[in-house]
C-alpha cells in the first residue's frame, strides 16, 4: 500500500532532511517510526531535501507499507512517534504510480527576515537584519531572477544541468516581519538563500544590476555573492498540480 503525506518540521533540531549515518535528519526520524509500525523497513522518497536549519511548513514524501492501515489512524500513530519537532498534517493513500520528487509541478519557498531589535527567541527562526532595508531595490533585483535562466552562479556545487524557472517572487512586508516569496520549478542546492543574498548585496549596494543580470545571462561568467543564513527560509508548500 501506498502512502502520501504532507509534513512540517523545525529545521534546526536536525542536520536536513536527507538520512545521515551518525547524524539526526528529519528522514532518519520518519523512516524509524513508519519501520516500526510496518515491523520492516521502511524508506521514503521526499519531494525534495531541504538543508541543515531549513523548515518545513508543507514538505511532502511517499513511502510503501505491508500492512494495511486507515490514513487517518496511520497519521495519528506516526505523529505519536515522531513527536514534537515533526507533525504529519496530511496523509492518504495514493496510486502505486505516484512518485513524491517526479510528479512535484511547483514549490513554494518563504524566506523570513526580521527587522527590528533582536530576540534570541527568534534566532533559529529568522534573518534577524539590523539594517536600513529598502523594499524597493530588493523588488528591482527580484525582478531579474523571475523566468527562465541557467541559475549556475547562485548554485552550490556542480550540476549537470542548472537551468530552472522561477514563475514569481512575491516581497511582502508585516509589521517587522519582510518575507520573500518565490515559486517555481526547481529550487537546486542553496539556490534560494544565494538568490535572497543576492538581493540583501543589491540592499546594502554592494553589488549593481548589471552585475547581478550578468551571473544569469553569461553561463560563462562566474561570481559569487552572498548566501543568506538557513535559518530564514521555510519550504512553505508542494504543488502537484
Amino acid at each position: 500500500m501506498r502512502y502520501f503525506i504532507e509534513f512540517q518540521y523545525d529545521g534546526s533540531k536536525f542536520f536536513g532532511f536527507q538520512r545521515q549515518k551518525d547524524k539526526i535528519a528529519v528522514q532518519n526520524i520518519l523512516e524509524n517510526a513508519l519501520s516500526i509500525i510496518n515491523k520492516k523497513e521502511v524508506l521514503i522518497k521526499g519531494a525534495g531535501r531541504t538543508d541543515v536549519g531549513v523548515h518545513a511548513k508543507g514538505q511532502c514524501a511517499h513511502f510503501d507499507l505491508e500492512v494495511n492501515i486507515p490514513s487517518d489512524r496511520l497519521k495519528d500513530v506516526i505523529n505519536k512517534i515522531v513527536h514534537p519537532y515533526i507533525d504529519i498534517i496530511n496523509c492518504k493513500i495514493v496510486d502505486s504510480n505516484f512518485h513524491a520528487r517526479f510528479m512535484v509541478k511547483r514549490k513554494k519557498y518563504v524566506y523570513r527576515i526580521l527587522l527590528g531589535k533582536y530576540s534570541p527567541l527568534n534566532e533559529d527562526y529568522y534573518l534577524q537584519y539590523n539594517k536600513n532595508l529598502d523594499i524597493k531595490r530588493l523588488k528591482e533585483c527580484a525582478n531579474l531572477f523571475v523566468g527562465s535562466y541557467n541559475f549556475h552562479n547562485f548554485v552550490s556545487g556542480s550540476r549537470d544541468n542548472y537551468d530552472a524557472v522561477i514563475y514569481d517572487i512575491e516581497i511582502k512586508k508585516e509589521a517587522n516581519e519582510i518575507q520573500i516569496i518565490f515559486l517555481g520549478k526547481s529550487f537546486y542546492r542553496y539556490m534560494v538563500r544565494n538568490l535572497v543574498g543576492a538581493m540583501l548585496d543589491y540592499n546594502e549596494k554592494k553589488c549593481d544590476l548589471e552585475l547581478i543580470n550578468k551571473m544569469i545571462n553569461s553561463s560563462d561568467f562566474s561570481y559569487q555573492l552572498s548566501t543568506a543564513p538557513a535559518k530564514g527560509l521555510y519550504l512553505e508548500k508542494i504543488y502537484y498540480e
